[in-house]
């Protein structure tokens, strides 16, 4: 176990030892306050939050990136800035033994140090396109799901993603999405939203938010109030979704709302400007008016909220990092995601407290939002990840086995001219374009005649993600298409493809370049499974909408 804090041991009162007129101080690190109902999470929280120092409680406030493969690259900053938690990226990651090791390490210096409080130790693992772990099953993305319209195949990913991570002693994912992408130019969402539908978003996030929580990490609902109508990343740019209360109550709230009503541990800020909806100068990362005003009053949502990184463009506009960490408080946020100096956000936070421009009361607020959650998730219990379970665990067959099973429920045929799919299991296939290896081999497995000339060939395979930006993969299809043989397209990224290549003979959507989701669509072409998938979005320029597919 890591080091039990005595505040958790569950005494028969409520004990202060350092009581008036007599006792010494209590040295550095040490508990006096003890709690005779270890249920009660306030009372917990908030004894915590009594013994710990200014400084501890900025610390919380702080999520930076952690620093290479071990718990000692670390080790500074835990002991400098007390932290609230780290994010894992690919560079952290090399095997399950090493990430538990890791996690363990990082723990441990954590609970042994200062106020003694454990670390979330969060990863961006959406699955499909944002996936960081290079272990484990890897599933579709969130568009694939929103094909499959089945929220029990959405708590299958969410409930294998959160079994892969707790084995390594992950504790947060930074999932799901609960955009609402209504935007075919949106370069930063796409795939990664369920569904231009805000009900069948907010039903699929629903899923996978209790499945999270079920395994015990916790769920970040993002990006609120909305990124799915816009057509700048704001990881480059500061996107402005320029559209009224009204349309934003119809189509992008919705999800949150009911996020917020199930209870979900966390919700992320967008670093996107929305002047309808009252406030014109600011991103709603650092908007009072949206997330102390919208997402607390309005909405009613007393969970932790996380700010997107500040490391990117979108919020780094119009003040340094500093002032963007301070700002971002006064707004509401609770705990500041990747800040690009940790120590000028710190230093800028503890300043602006020491000085009044943010009250200790509303600095206590953050910190025991956070302290509450992390109590709730069973942070200042857990076990240390075991590393041969956590092996065991990233090659479980029956995670494989789920990945497959959305990949297969996801493909949609758009087009099927004169019935050309599915083909015959004697025919002779060419595959070219993105994924041509992984989906030629899976029709070889199945049986077809795999060629590597496109001459001769009864049926050519393109794989394309998105085409409707690249006219090289448009130049490709229709070189394919000179053949003479009959074309049928695989698109891998948003559905959007059709639009520019309007004459193919067959159309296969399947939402994900994930190898899962290739073996999918040859399962579809070579008829070993039927398409069941149903548009998620409108495409524009074409009559097909949300809803539609064809089946064999």
């Amino acid at each position: 176990m890591f080091r039990r804090l005595p505040v958790l041991a569950g005494a028969t009162v409520l004990l202060f030892t350092t009581a008036c007129g007599g006792g010494s101080a209590p040295r550095p690190g040490e508990r006096t306050t003890q709690i005779s109902d270890p249920a009660d999470v306030d009372a917990q929280a908030a004894a915590l939050l009594a013994e710990m120092s200014l400084e501890e409680k900025v610390g919380q406030l702080l999520v930076p990136v952690l620093s290479g493969t071990t718990a000692e690259e670390n080790a500074e900053v835990i002991e400098r800035y007390h932290p609230g938690g780290f994010i894992y990226f690919p560079e952290n990651l090399e095997t399950p033994e090493q990430v538990a090791a890791m996690s363990n390490g990082l723990q441990e210096r954590a609970t042994g140090t200062g106020a003694g409080i454990p670390l979330f130790l969060g990863v961006d693992e959406e699955q499909g396109l944002v996936s960081r772990l290079p272990f484990g099953a890897r599933f579709p993305d969130a568009m694939a799901l929103g094909a499959a319209r089945d929220p029990e195949l959405a708590r299958e990913l969410a409930a294998a993603t959160a079994e892969q991570l707790a084995a390594v002693g992950i504790n947060l994912d930074y999932a799901p999405v609960a955009d609402v992408n209504v935007n075919a130019d949106n370069p930063v969402i796409g795939i990664r939203s369920f569904s231009s539908d805000p009900e069948l978003v907010g039903e699929l996030a629903a899923a996978e938010v209790a499945a999270f929580q079920d395994g015990g990490v916790v769920a970040v609902a993002k990006h609120f109030p909305g990124h799915g109508d816009t057509d700048v990343d704001s990881h480059t740019g500061l996107p402005v979704i320029d559209k009224s209360r009204d349309e934003w109550e119809r189509v992008d709230l919705p999800p949150f709302q009911r996020l917020v009503d199930a209870g979900v541990d966390m919700v992320m800020t967008a670093h996107v400007l929305m002047p309808q909806l009252g406030d014109a100068e600011e991103p709603a990362t650092l908007s009072p008016h949206l997330i102390t005003g919208v997402l607390r009053e309005e909405l009613g949502y007393d969970g932790v909220v996380t700010t997107d990184a500040l490391n990117m463009e979108g919020v780094r506009q119009t003040h340094d990092d500093g002032e963007v960490a301070v700002r971002a408080v006064l707004a509401g946020a609770d705990q500041l995601l990747m800040p690009p100096d940790v120590d000028l956000a710190y230093s800028a936070v503890l300043s602006a407290v020491e000085e009044g421009r943010i009250s200790e009361e509303r600095l206590d607020e953050s910190v025991l939002r956070i302290l509450r959650l992390k109590l709730r998730r069973g942070l200042f219990d857990a076990a240390p990840a075991d590393a041969e379970q956590a092996a065991q665990v990233a090659t479980q067959p029956e995670h494989h086995e789920a990945a497959q099973r959305v990949a297969d429920a996801s493909v949609t045929l758009l087009r099927n001219t004169n019935g050309v799919l599915p083909l015959a299991r004697t025919a002779t296939v060419h595959a070219l374009g993105v994924g041509a290896e992984e989906i030629g081999a899976a029709l070889a497995d199945l049986g077809l005649t795999v060629t590597d000339s496109l001459s001769g060939a009864d049926a050519v395979v393109v794989g394309t993600d998105g085409a409707r930006g690249d006219a090289e993969q448009q130049r490709l299809v229709a070189r394919a298409q000179a053949s003479g043989a009959p074309v049928v397209v695989v698109a891998q990224g948003t559905p959007y493809d059709l639009s520019v290549l309007p004459d193919v003979d067959a159309f296969l959507a399947v939402y994900s370049t994930m190898e899962v989701s290739r073996v999918a669509a040859a399962r579809v072409v070579a008829g070993e499974v039927s398409p069941s998938g149903r548009l998620p979005v409108d495409i524009p320029g074409t009559e097909l909408g949300f809803g539609d597919g064809l089946s064999y």
